[in-house]
């Protein structure tokens, strides 16, 4: 049985009507040990992070099956007890490979993730010029995804997101969702809305259906809060740019400084400690705990201090 700590987890909390699911958005282990440090209870393994950070390239659909899968499971892997819901773009091919793409998810640890109805060379969802399949299509993806978490035995939670919304209108998109919860998704993801108005209608068309909200900077949906997406009555929402943006950010900043001057200056804290050093880095992704391993289980590799 594939049965995962976290997709359990995960399934608990959205049947928890009171609670909302915020996600930042990681894409490597770096990001994802911060996110887990500072306390976040669920992750979001963003496919457009995954194809800038391993690919160096932008969200088009150039990313694999395994860069995906091996990526999200480096991340559930860190701790098997935070759910990681992931992007599946359109599961990469028919339904063979939508249910093959299934099966690796699960066996990576992955608690959720999300199928659109994208043609396979697809786009970020906030770009224009989207292309899709026909409903029929992405029917048939969903269907393939539940029928492999059957034969797996898995509680692997399903999303089903559509891009339909703009150039097929909301009621198409809607009707989308509802075929593809037919079909064996547990929670419904509009993409691209571009009012408050829709954001709240989606939920109330839906229900009972969980649903997703996507939080993209500089996208096309109005930025809200987590209190207001839980007061439109959202279930999961994610921010799937925090990752990338810090990076962007900050990276653009050390790299303009050492190259102006030839030098990068220690950040310092409150009390006057080196902040953001070699250590600091080291310790975040788990120098001390591996030690401390080591030494339990009655190795000499790291008896000296680090």
């Amino acid at each position: 049985m594939a049965q995962t700590k976290a997709a359990s987890r995960l399934r608990q909390m959205l049947a928890d009507s009171e609670q909302l699911v915020v996600c930042p958005g990681v894409h490597d282990g770096l990001t994802a040990r911060m996110a887990l440090h500072v306390g976040f209870d669920a992750l979001y393994m963003t496919g457009a992070g995954t194809a800038a950070s391993r690919l160096g390239q932008p969200d088009l659909g150039l990313t694999t099956v395994d860069d995906m899968a091996n990526n999200a499971g480096m991340i559930a892997g860190l701790d098997r007890s935070v759910p990681v819901i992931a992007d599946a773009d359109t599961g990469f091919g028919g339904p063979l490979m939508v249910a093959r793409a299934t099966e690796k998810y699960i066996l990576q640890g992955v608690a959720a993730f999300h199928l659109e109805d994208q043609v396979t060379t697809k786009r970020c969802g906030h770009l224009l010029g989207k292309e899709l399949v026909d409903t029929g299509t992405y029917v048939a993806r969903i269907r393939a995804a539940a029928e492999a978490r059957r034969r797996m035995e898995s509680d692997i939670v399903i999303i089903a997101r559509t891009d339909a919304l703009q150039s097929l209108g909301y009621e198409e998109a809607v009707n989308r969702l509802k075929a593809a919860v037919a079909a064996g998704a547990d929670v419904a993801f509009l993409e691209g809305m571009r009012t408050k108005e829709q954001m709240a209608q989606v939920v109330k068309d839906l229900t009972p259906t969980p649903c997703f909200l996507n939080m993209v900077g500089g996208g096309v949906t109005p930025l809200i809060n987590a209190a207001e997406a839980k007061a439109l009555g959202y279930s999961i929402v994610i921010w799937p740019m925090a990752g990338l943006t810090s990076v962007y950010l900050g990276m653009r900043e050390i790299c303009r400084e050492l190259k102006e001057t030839g030098e990068i200056k220690e950040r310092h804290t409150a009390d006057g400690q080196v902040d953001g050093g070699v250590r600091d880095v080291f310790e975040l992704c788990g120098l001390s705990a591996c030690g401390e391993f080591d030494k339990k289980m009655g190795g000499t590799s790291f008896a000296y201090k680090c």
